[in-house]
């Protein structure tokens, strides 16, 4: 294996799946002491992206929706079209030894000898939001190596929504009959997707009435001034069947149109969003609200992360950064 992060990034621009694997090992690595080392390969993967390639996805919703199954069968899709995919997935941790249960994985058949697939499971090791801490770089390592990055979250609530801060279009999916529609009509989590996916199509009649029931609420909440203008994008909602392989190539069609539409600055915007998201993520994590506190409370935190990644650091040196100033703070009393 390569012995320097430039040289790992190297190899993993190349899709070399050892270096690729090599390298989510080490973004895992929670040790203080790894955090230099994650440091520089990310900023050496910054150097290795040609620009414009990758397109990153995520799949969010509640427990058996099929998210694995429908994650699975987008992947070939996408292999069909030509297109390498390297697939995370977030999975809950054992409590024993803290690692990923690997329950999408096993849902998941692949061929082993496609070098063009690759795919991961991440332990969520207790963290809340329906990703792993190491989901956001991870997703960097990926994105280097393939065109198109798919990102399983954990089973979610109705207010985890950190997949946004990952991916640049997100899909909601739900289930026919499960009273889903409604709880997430009223939930936080009904504000981030850019694509609304009823799964298990081959429920027939019940699926189609749980999407126009979605399209109507979607519409009443535009009409009642709640919903906000779609700028550039109209929320859509299909009906797929993972088990049937139905509906797929359209969902694909669509995350494409998402992607013509928000590509450029937009595009832009949104990951430098989810990077301050990210750096101010890693620095709670460490130093806790009160860490908030002393560096003047979220806005100004906020502030502050972007100011250091505009420096050119990464968003774990730019939490490095935010962590030097408050112990510069908690030190001068």
């Amino acid at each position: 294996m390569p012995q320097s992060e430039s040289e790992l990034a190297a190899r993993v621009a190349l899709a070399d799946k050892v270096a690729v694997a090599a390298a989510l090992n080490l973004i895992e690595d929670r040790r203080p002491q790894s955090r230099p080392r994650i440091d520089a390969l990310l900023h050496a993967l910054s150097g290795a992206r040609a620009s414009g390639l990758d397109h990153r996805v995520g799949l969010t919703g509640p427990p058996g929706v099929g998210k694995s199954t429908l994650t699975a069968a987008l992947a070939r899709e996408y292999r069909a079209r030509g297109k390498t995919v390297g697939v995370l997935a977030v999975d809950p941790s054992s409590l024993r030894s803290g690692g990923a249960l690997l329950g999408d994985r096993a849902r998941m058949a692949f061929d082993p000898q496609d070098d063009g697939l690759f795919v991961r499971s991440l332990a969520t090791a207790g963290d809340t939001g329906g990703l792993s801490s190491a989901a956001n770089a991870g997703v960097e390592v990926l994105a280097v190596a393939y065109d198109r990055v798919l990102v399983e979250t954990t089973g979610v609530g109705q207010t985890e929504t950190d997949v946004e801060h990952v991916v640049d279009t997100v899909c909601l999916v739900i289930q026919p009959g499960s009273g889903d529609v409604l709880q997430f009509i009223k939930a936080g989590i009904m504000e981030i997707p850019d694509v609304i996916v009823v799964n298990k199509g081959d429920h027939g009649k019940l699926a189609q009435r749980a999407a126009a029931d979605l399209r109507g609420a979607l519409e009443r909440l535009r009409s009642a001034g709640m919903g906000g203008e779609p700028a550039v994008w109209n929320l859509p909602v299909l009906v797929t069947s993972a088990r049937d392989r139905d509906g797929i190539d359209a969902l694909v069609d669509t995350f494409e149109a998402h992607l013509a539409a928000v590509s450029g600055e937009a595009q832009l915007a949104r990951r430098t969003h989810g990077r301050v998201a990210w750096a101010i993520s890693l620095f709670t994590r460490r130093f806790g609200e009160h860490g908030v506190a002393t560096l003047g409370g979220r806005e100004a935190l906020h502030e502050k992360a972007e100011g250091a990644l505009a420096q050119g650091l990464t968003p774990v040196g730019a939490a490095e950064s935010l962590g030097a100033l408050y112990l510069a703070a908690i030190k001068a009393g």
